[in-house]
């Protein structure tokens, strides 16, 4: 008789999703489904908004990345309004977006994926979170995180005008700049956090690649998937978050197309299923082939990995040595062990402060010139970013008014929900085989196999119009119940 194990909710990553377990007979994984049970919504409530409000609008699709989808959506508005921005403000807006970076792979890192490898993967679930890495590591390492996460937020509300939801990206440019007394202030907080960048990459190096059993677990083929990898580059080939030119590469490393992000529909389309809410892009040239890797599937992976995989290097030296520190251990490049992303991840951290403080000390930076005014018809654009959980496509189209008719959001975690079904899946296989007790510790190195990809469901599904199924239960101090309150229950 098949048997089913569900893990509902699964844990430490933004929005809500399950993972329903199917055995046979014998007691083997005959097959798993990682389920995002909500109604994606804003590609439909923005259609007849004014096109201007959507870096305001789309950056409540998630608190946790905000600034990646105000960001996208200010980028398409230059496209849809036809104007390119003064040089200060593409400079503002690139370093405000490397503040944010940091900000966001140091959340991940220490809050959601490090307490699997710091306090370690079967640990009580009670400890495997940021008070058990504290704890772990000692309260001098977790003053240095509350501080670089205290650091950036002020940093992104001083630039964006809040700490969450910002409101500063305007078609053509930025609603303000900044001051020298600002300019310095982002340069000294930027020398420290490059500095933080340095030692969370040698915690990383002591805590986990210190640990053989760690190791062994990011080599175990459990958690590898050969698959094409998606990243932005610039000129150089280079990763770039902000702006640049699409490329992706074969799981052996060649290059398969580069494009324009405005051309992204020639080279991506978008795959669906009867049992989840979410979408699943593939590469249009080679086609859906189902959730298989290799190089005749189209699936690909937009990761911090993915994004090094994809590019010849790193723009600055710090990192670049880091990054080859990497592949040499892990065999050359490109690497497909899944887990290695934590350690990319970090890597792409150690970037975001170089090239934070790179631009904090360039001239143009406090220019006053930050913005050029539109005065063409809107029609259609395209704005892409890589987020911090992979490339972030928005495309816009409106009427001579600028009133939206249609949208469409290709979001980070979107790119990788095949590949995250196809991880879930192997590492099920590989862990649970017939008599193999299938205890609290098990399942969570199976969640270790999404938590890599750092999914945010918030970002990728949404509930239309907005409800929340909630069940509060009042008890005495006895356990008796007093009340049951219920909302969006079925």
């Amino acid at each position: 008789m098949t048997q089913q194990i569900t893990i509902d909710p699964i844990t430490r990553l933004e929005g809500h999703g399950k993972i329903e377990i199917f055995l046979d007979d014998e007691g083997n994984v005959a097959n798993t489904y990682f389920q995002i049970p909500e109604l994606r919504g804003f590609e439909r409530f923005c259609v007849g908004r004014p096109a201007e409000e959507m870096p305001l609008l789309t950056n409540r699709i998630c608190g946790v990345c905000p600034e990646a989808h105000h960001m996208a959506a200010t980028k398409a508005l230059d496209n849809v309004f036809h104007v390119d921005p003064p040089p200060t403000a593409k400079k503002l807006r690139e370093m405000f977006y490397s503040i944010f970076y940091a900000t966001d792979h140091t959340t991940h890192f220490y809050a959601l994926g490090g307490p699997d490898f710091v306090v370690g993967p079967e640990a009580p679930p009670a400890e495997r979170n940021i008070l058990g890495v504290v704890k772990k590591v000692g309260l001098e390492i977790g003053s240095k995180v509350i501080k670089m996460r205290r650091d950036g937020h002020h940093l992104i509300k001083l630039m964006g005008g809040r700490p969450v939801h910002p409101n500063w990206g305007l078609p053509g440019g930025v609603s303000r700049g900044i001051s020298e007394t600002q300019r310095e202030e982002i340069e000294r907080l930027g020398r420290e956090a490059l500095e933080f960048a340095q030692f969370s990459l040698q915690l990383f190096h002591d805590v986990v690649l210190g640990n053989s059993s760690y190791v062994d677990l990011i080599k175990s083929d459990a958690y590898v998937h050969r698959t094409y990898n998606m990243g932005t580059v610039d000129a150089n080939n280079h990763v770039n978050f902000y702006d640049g030119m699409i490329r992706v590469v074969s799981p052996s490393g060649q290059e398969h197309a580069k494009y324009h992000a405005r051309d992204y529909q020639q080279y991506v389309a978008e795959h669906v299923e009867p049992w989840s809410y979410l979408k699943f892009p593939y590469l249009k040239q080679i086609g859906w082939k189902g959730f298989v890797d290799g190089e005749e599937s189209g699936i690909y992976k937009a990761t911090p990995l993915s994004r090094l995989n994809a590019a010849d290097g790193m723009a600055t030296p710090l990192a670049q040595a880091e990054c080859e520190r990497m592949y040499d251990a892990l065999g050359g490049k490109p690497v497909h062990h899944t887990l290695a992303t934590h350690w990319a991840r970090l890597i792409e951290l150690l970037y975001a402060a170089e090239r934070w403080l790179e631009l904090a000390k360039d001239a143009e930076i406090t220019g006053e010139q930050y913005r050029v005014l539109p005065s063409e018809t809107p029609v259609e654009g395209v704005g892409c970013v890589e987020a911090p959980r992979g490339t972030l496509t928005h495309h816009y189209w409106t009427d001579e008014r600028g009133v939206l008719t249609r949208v469409n959001l290709i979001v980070g975690t979107t790119n990788n929900y095949a590949p995250i079904n196809m991880s879930i899946a192997k590492a099920a296989k590989g862990l649970i085989r017939a008599g193999t007790a299938v205890r609290e510790g098990l399942l969570n190195k199976i969640e270790m196999a999404f938590r890599a990809y750092d999914p945010c469901m918030a970002c990728a599904t949404h509930s239309l119009p907005g409800q929340m199924p909630l069940e509060v239960t009042v008890r005495s101090c006895d356990g008796e119940i007093l009340e049951t309150h219920r909302q969006h229950l079925s």
